[in-house]
């Protein structure tokens, strides 16, 4: 098993054991590495999570317009615009319930200056559901390490994907994650 799969599997087992042993209401579902780098002032630091916790309401009300408002209409990653994200989207809402989700940020920064200005999060996370079928709660996807990408238009932080040159989509090992 390689040191990355690896890790992403102590990501989900650890998600797991946290989702089992502590109240639903009592989740931290966006949370700050202790010792993490926040270079960011602190009202950007707020409007970031609370696009995150804006993320999470609207995934757990299976709320397709909320999800997709956090989107960029610039969406673009690994060849996947905003259109394909929302069929991912509602196929979720249709397959699983209770759907929830975990990020911890390791490194919230910004990088350029005015319109050319972009959030980089890098994020562990795991995002997890209720088979409607089987009732079997299961992680529907998963990351580590990866970097979420925002830029503010109008006012609000979108979802962008990826910032530049997208590397090719991996047909083994490591699969894309889009859903943030």
């Amino acid at each position: 098993m390689n040191g990355r799969l690896f890790a992403v599997c102590c990501i989900v087992l650890v998600a797991a054991c946290l989702w089992a042993s502590v109240p639903s209401a009592a989740h931290a579902k966006t949370q700050l590495m202790s010792g993490g780098i926040q270079d960011v002032d602190p009202q950007t630091l707020k409007e970031l999570l609370s696009t995150f916790e804006q993320a999470e309401q609207a995934m757990r009300a299976h709320d397709i317009d909320g999800i997709m408002a956090l989107y960029s209409d610039d969406y673009l990653y690994h060849g996947l615009k905003k259109a394909d994200v929302q069929k991912i989207w509602k196929q979720l809402f249709d397959y699983y319930k209770e759907l929830e989700s975990f990020h911890t940020f390791s490194v919230v920064r910004t990088v350029g200056s005015a319109s050319k200005l972009v959030a980089e999060i890098t994020c562990t996370g795991v995002v997890w559901g209720t088979s409607k079928d089987t009732t079997l709660r299961t992680p529907v996807d998963s990351w580590y390490e990866e970097i979420h990408y925002l830029k503010k238009e109008n006012g609000r932080w979108r979802i962008v994907g990826n910032v530049g040159e997208s590397q090719p989509v991996l047909q083994f090992g490591i699969a894309p994650h889009p859903l943030f």
